[in-house]
């Protein structure tokens, strides 16, 4: 039995939108670790199945099909393939992967609904929502465009404007009109089904917030907001040619909403995996189910796809759902539409190989509590710093050194002393940390854990400096290389869930050959005396300069590319009301020079200058912080109002505004002059 009791363990990966490649966002969010998660269960001997699988229906992908002039399917057969390539290059060790087009998942989908609307689950509803009258439907929120309430963007979408990044309703949308014809939209009344989320809130309440308090607190925190606000009914149901048709009579033109068929993906891939066995791993209480998602999935796999199994009746509910937050590329979020990210594909290309040097900084970078950032100078230094200098600089020196003294062959131990019977018994303790560190899902305290091994490894080589013994006490010696060599047996175990194309390769260079159990690591007897060990060769290459540098240039150049289709889409921003000359004239705008400039306390935003305005020194507060570094102002000369009346502002008296010009990309640019003038000049 496993933990707490249970015979098996089922896990599941979100599943990503078929509209496009995987990213590092995604890998160091859901993949990766859930990858980590299953291979260390496997290497505990646990009976276990790995899920996952392509989301192929919904707004995005029907968008990226009309943009493109080709069909829904087309789009999703592409990266269906793209993606499930990737993934198997990159060792994401599925046990199947298919996807929510498939005819068993229409299947299986379909008899999930037609069950719960049988037995009068769902509520139905008529509502009014937006219609083209040019194209003939109902559209989506996604297929509405207006000008955000918020912020005054002309482009929000009819569910979010990414402007601002407020969530929003179409029906808030100034001026909406259909991202398919452009038209002016009317409402029209349509009806959907629902799924009375409020109906289980009390259930939802006791099984979370009481029943599961060992979650993540990002989870559970997000959980506890969603069942404070209370829960209201969501269709189940859209307005759509591109799905899985609605099984009910009245329904015709309708299809599952996205939400509600994806997650059955789950269901539906175990069923095309196993047909005969499959009830087995979903409706048997003695299955532990894990879902391994990011944070914006959470409500989805914690309330509204356990709230549907409940109703269902049948199924077995998550143990635990680990959820990570987001990754950011480089300081700025990973964006799909601005191709702001570095892509699976394009980097199994450019570093052929090295799967395990991305896989190893993604978990020593994940967000596992917070948003975290990849920076790839922080790819460079993780790999040439540890996994070179550290991990494959011990397994080099060990097996070196056994070629050099002992011709390649496992060196007997004479006899132990206390450095060597302490340095043996530390394997089995940072054995057992990484362990408790895996089954609590501290997949990146486990890896840095683990690491020590090779840390121990390093330090032990260097405290017995078996290259001086050489010359006088080969028996000694070969105690120590005996030991190391087990040392590197052991690390090729602990490692083999973070680095398993390394540990492959390194275990055939020790002919370790067989699987060997969890429960081994820490045993000084993996490599027998007189086994025969291979010639090394190098684990990692250092990461030059110039590899990187390819990289930053390729990101460079997509920033500029963004910057400059930002600015052909930016409109100016609407010309004020009328004012009198006479206003105009109030206004004392004069030169300055900046004399210092530094970052208010305590603020992201505002920058503090001092300025010689002709006259004396002024200061002046202005919210550019995010947009020039306090010490690059310093000796320039800006454009300010003089004549404002003194304004407090974090508790700092601002004597006047300097003028600013907001861009395309909402960047700021101080008003300088083209030369050099005396300060407190007039500006007329």
């Amino acid at each position: 039995m496993s933990k707490e009791g249970f015979k098996r363990t089922l896990v599941t990966t979100a599943l990503p939108y078929a509209n496009g490649p995987v990213h590092i966002g995604h890998l160091a969010g859901v993949y990766v670790p859930a990858d980590i998660y299953v291979r260390y269960l496997r290497q505990r001997g646990e009976e276990v199945f790995f899920v996952g699988g392509s989301d192929e229906h919904g707004v995005p992908i029907t968008i990226k099909a009309m943009k493109e002039g080709v069909t829904p399917q087309d789009i999703v057969d592409r990266y269906h393939t793209l993606i499930k390539n990737s993934f198997e290059e990159f060792g994401i060790s599925f046990d199947v992967y298919s996807r929510t087009s498939s005819k068993i998942h229409r299947e299986t989908a379909s008899d999930f609904f037609r069950k719960l609307n049988e037995q009068g689950k769902f509520i139905e509803q008529e509502t009014e929502q937006y219609y083209d009258e040019e194209v003939g439907q109902f559209l989506a929120d996604r297929y509405i465009i207006g000008t955000c309430p918020i912020c005054g963007n002309e482009n929000a979408y009819g569910d979010q404007c990414e402007k601002c990044g407020s969530s929003l309703n179409a029906t808030d949308l100034i001026n909406p009109k259909s991202a398919i014809s452009g038209s002016p939209l009317v409402m029209r009344k349509t009806k959907h089904w629902y799924l009375p989320l409020g109906a289980y809130e009390e259930w939802l309440r006791a099984w979370i917030l009481e029943g599961h308090k060992e979650w993540r607190p990002n989870v559970y925190g997000q959980c506890k907001s969603w069942l404070d606000m209370g829960l209201q009914p969501r269709a189940v149901t859209r307005d759509l040619d591109w799905g899985i048709p609605v099984p009910a009579e009245g329904a015709e033109g309708k299809v599952l909403y996205v939400w509600f068929d994806a997650p059955i993906g789950y269901i539906s891939n175990t069923r095309e995996a196993l047909p005969e066995t499959w009830e087995t791993w979903w409706k048997d209480e003695e299955t532990r189910l894990i879902h391994f998602i990011g944070k914006d999935n959470i409500v989805f796999h914690c309330i509204v796809f356990p709230a549907m199994l409940h109703a269902e009746g049948d199924y077995i509910l998550p143990d635990n759902v680990p959820s990570n937050e987001f990754l950011n590329l480089e300081g700025d979020k990973i964006s799909t539409s601005r191709n702001w990210a570095v892509w699976l594909h394009e980097y199994l290309q450019d570093f052929p190989d090295k799967q395990d040097v991305l896989r190893y900084v993604l978990t020593a970078n994940a967000p596992e509590t917070k948003d975290n950032d990849f920076t790839w100078g922080d790819f460079q230094a993780r790999n040439n710093n540890e996994l070179v200098a550290v991990l494959g600089n011990f397994i080099n020196r060990a097996l070196v050194l056994t070629h050099k003294y002992f011709e390649g062959r496992v060196p007997a131990i004479a006899g132990l002393e206390g450095e060597d019977q302490a340095t043996l018994d530390e394997i089995a303790i940072i054995r057992n940390d990484v362990q408790r560190l895996l089954d609590d899902f501290h997949i990146r305290d486990a890896q840095r854990r683990a690491m020590d091994l090779a840390r121990l490894g390093n330090k032990y080589l260097a405290d017995t400096e078996p290259w001086k013994l050489a010359k006088s006490d080969m028996e000694r010696v070969g105690t120590i290389l005996n030991i190391a060599l087990q040392i590197s047996a052991n690390l090729s175990l602990l490692m083999e869930p973070f680095l398993p194309f390394s540990m492959a390769k390194l275990r055939k260079m020790l002919q370790l050959e067989g699987e060997v159990a969890w429960e081994c690591i820490g045993a000084s007897n993996l490599l027998a005396t007189g086994h025969q060990i291979e010639q090394p060769v190098l684990l990692f290459e250092k990461m030059e300069d110039d590899v990187i540098q390819s990289q930053l240039d390729r990101l460079e150049a997509i920033k500029k590319v963004n910057a400059e289709a930002a600015l052909k889409a930016a409109k100016p921003m609407p010309i004020g009301k009328e004012i009198a000359f006479e206003d105009f004239e109030k206004l004392d705008l004069r030169v300055a020079t900046v004399k210092a400039c530094t970052k208010v306390p305590k603020t992201d935003k505002l920058l503090q200058f001092t300025l010689d305005d002709g006259f004396g020194e002024r200061t002046i507060i202005s919210g550019l912080a995010k947009h020039y570094d306090p010490e690059n102002l310093v000796g320039k000369q800006v454009i300010f109002v003089a004549n404002l009346a003194p304004r407090k502002m974090r508790g700092i008296e601002s004597q006047g505004m300097i003028l600013s010009v907001e861009e395309g990309d909402g960047s700021l640019s101080v008003l300088t002059t083209s030369k050099q003038v005396k300060p407190g000049s007039k500006v007329s």
